[in-house]
């Protein structure tokens, strides 16, 4: 499972991220972590707002930080 931080490394992006890795370490998942963070690429996944998390690709969260409980429901 390839997990994808979408943000410019603000502060949100970055609790994201941590809140992202704690719901996937809680699953137990076999995954790899990956910030983008170059305005280009996040506007090629069609994302207008940051942060938001994409999961093999596909956008799930955009915009908000989901706690890592909401997260573990989307990664499960």
């Amino acid at each position: 499972m390839k997990i994808q931080i979408l943000g410019t490394g603000c502060p949100k992006c970055e609790k994201l991220a941590a809140n992202a890795k704690k719901a996937a370490d809680n699953l137990g998942l076999n995954y790899e972590m990956e910030k983008v963070t170059e305005l280009n690429q996040i506007m090629e996944f069609g994302v207008m707002s940051t942060p938001a998390l994409a999961v093999d690709g596909k956008v799930l969260v955009v915009g908000k930080v989901p706690n890592p409980a909401e997260l573990e429901k989307l990664l499960g």
